[in-house]
């Protein structure tokens, strides 16, 4: 009993030396970051993987309903990467979008839907948002000096 004592003492004060000895560059890129800080991670290879967008669509709208428009916009849009027929990422994309002011990308979120799917079950609402957002770009200062 008492040599597997030493034994495990032994063994972790030799993994503490291990730790304490590591270079600072191999800790990870994501060590200190929030989530909503996704712009500062490493460029990530989006290959078709629903599963994951289902997950990105799970943690978007836990952000939405925090009220965290841009955490959730950024998981939504991350999303519409791994699955870029995911119809329900864009309408949540374009929704999120709207509530950050940013009509412009909202529009293009629900073009992309309308695309993908006409006839979703949110194609009317998102027809009249369309056409709602459309008229409030129009009206921007901005807008009428870039004609």
């Amino acid at each position: 009993m008492a040599i597997r004592l030493a034994l495990l003492l032994l063994a972790t004060v030799s993994l503490w030396g291990q730790l304490k000895e590591r270079p600072q560059s191999a800790l990870p890129v994501t060590e200190g970051l929030v989530d909503e800080d996704e712009d500062l991670l490493p460029e990530t290879e989006y290959v078709f993987n629903p599963i994951q967008a289902q997950k990105d669509l799970k943690v978007g709208r836990f952000y939405a309903k925090r009220g965290s428009h841009r955490a959730a916009a950024a998981r939504f849009l991350e999303a519409t990467k791994w699955d870029p027929t995911f119809v329900e990422a864009y309408y949540r994309l374009g929704l999120a979008r709207q509530a950050l002011k940013q009509p412009a990308e909202a529009i293009e979120a629900y073009r992309t839907l309308m695309k993908l799917d006409p006839k979703n079950k949110w194609a009317r609402s998102v027809q009249s948002e369309i056409a709602e957002l459309e008229r409030s770009v129009e009206s921007l200062p901005l807008a009428a000096a870039d004609q």
